[in-house]
């Protein structure tokens, strides 16, 4: 009897030896497919036309993956789940380093990207289900932060140190696709020792097993009857457009941002470098987008949602019109552009916070877990579809007309969030929540 006990004991890992790990898996395909694509299309010549309509694509795979998140549970085990699309990811980035080189870099270099894009929406499914799995829900509370910090900790290693050692290997071998290709080598070799890292010391939870195939027909049902409930929700049209268009400013921005830092000044550009982009976009920008996340977190915390929701309206517009300044005045030091990408990203992140926390508040109910990844989902739309039409936009007006455009569609999300309601109590609830 000693002996089946002792060989039916679980050893449990410290958490903190692989939720970091997790979730910088998690962050880092998801900023590769849809930042650092588009600052690698642009250095190899891809004319922003194409690079914002086949980048915006790429959103599809976290549009549509409540569609297959019910059937992971079908197949195998979470854990085999994440281990598997973590090995595909990395096979993925090694393929993009491959394909860099040849003359069709761009069709080859977009199919693996594609790879990258579903694998990495499907790693997300199972990484968080795996989370939930493996801690106890006073754990889950705890670690929580963990989770978002080492997600912004590999946006900045994406955005940030990923393009500056581009742009330094590309300052030290004067060879662009040459350099982008290493990069990428750098990145698939790095992520596939994260994959094998988690093979031997992920845990194996008791619970994480595969579902019989006979609750398939009743998980299709069961999605559909969540997706009709989710649309007899009150103000269910009112909270569909706020998802779907209160980052519009956001969305057209975000894939020309990088095009303005880098083009050169007579092309109505900064002139900035590789990694002088890297630096402000990936370190200085991140930092100020992450420093008004939590900002915007405590405030909602200590007035509600409803109180901070204007203030955080205007947050993420108004400082739009730093664009409009740079691309307006023509000479600028490298110090005046970093200080107004912090400003516009600290505003972008403050005003982020009244984003997330109205979909958790339209997700409360029965089927929240359901709602919240149905809300989601219209989360990446909102930034698939104007990002498709943003390159062309940008090449027919230029970048100062652009920067204009994007200030008048601020009226629209100041439109959509006017006609929200709102308990003003929600937000102090949620405080207190997980303060249990």
């Amino acid at each position: 009897m000693k002996v089946a006990s002792m060989k039916n004991k679980v050893v449990r890992r410290n958490p903190w030896g692989w939720i970091p790990s997790l979730y910088f898996a998690e962050a880092l395909p998801y900023v590769a497919v849809m930042s650092v694509s588009c600052m690698m299309y642009k250095r190899l010549d891809v004319s922003h036309t194409d690079i914002a309509l086949y980048t915006s694509w790429l959103y599809l795979p976290w549009v549509i993956k409540p569609l297959w998140s019910p059937f992971i549970d079908l197949i195998k085990t979470k854990r085999w789940w994440v281990l598997c699309m973590e090995l595909l990811v990395g096979a993925g980035l090694a393929g993009v380093a491959f394909t860099i080189p040849t003359s069709h870099f761009f069709q080859a270099s977009l199919a693996f990207f594609w790879l990258m894009a579903f694998s990495s929406a499907t790693h997300d499914i199972a990484a968080d289900g795996f989370y939930m799995l493996e801690l106890s829900p006073h754990e889950q509370a705890l670690y929580v932060g963990v989770r978002s910090t080492f997600y912004r900790i590999a946006t900045i290693a994406g955005q940030g140190l990923l393009i500056m050692l581009a742009g330094n290997l590309e300052t030290f071998t004067h060879r662009i696709p040459f350099s982008w290709s290493i990069t990428f080598y750098v990145l698939a070799g790095f992520f596939l020792a994260l994959t094998l890292y988690h093979f031997f010391y992920l845990p194996k939870p008791v619970s994480d097993k595969t579902r019989t195939a006979g609750s398939a027909v009743q998980l299709i049902k069961d999605f559909f009857n969540t997706f009709v409930e989710f649309c007899r929700k009150p103000q269910a049209l009112v909270a569909i457009l706020f998802m779907l268009f209160y980052r519009l400013p956001e969305a057209l921005l975000i894939k020309v941002s990088n095009f303005f830092l880098i083009d050169l000044p007579s092309e109505g550009g900064l002139g900035l470098s590789t990694l002088e982009v890297g630096l402000a976009q990936g370190t200085v920008g991140v930092l100020g987008l992450t420093l008004g996340g939590i900002i915007g977190g405590i405030a909602v915390a200590r007035g509600g949602l409803k109180r901070w929701l204007w203030p955080m309206v205007w947050s993420i517009t108004l400082p739009d019109l730093v664009y409009v300044y740079l691309s307006y005045y023509a000479e600028h030091s490298f110090l005046l552009v970093n200080i107004f990408l912090f400003i516009e990203q600290f505003g972008y992140g403050f005003g982020f916070t009244a984003y997330m926390l109205y979909m958790i508040y339209y997700s409360q109910g029965e089927h929240q877990t359901a709602h919240y990844a149905i809300c989601t989902a219209f989360m990446a739309l909102s930034m698939m579809l104007p990002g498709m039409i943003a390159g062309w936009l940008q090449e027919q007006v230029g970048y100062l007309n652009f920067f204009l455009i994007v200030m008048a569609c601020c009226l629209v999300t100041v439109l959509v969030a006017s006609l929200l309601r709102i308990d003003p109590e929600f937000g102090r609830k949620v405080e207190d929540q997980g303060d249990e």
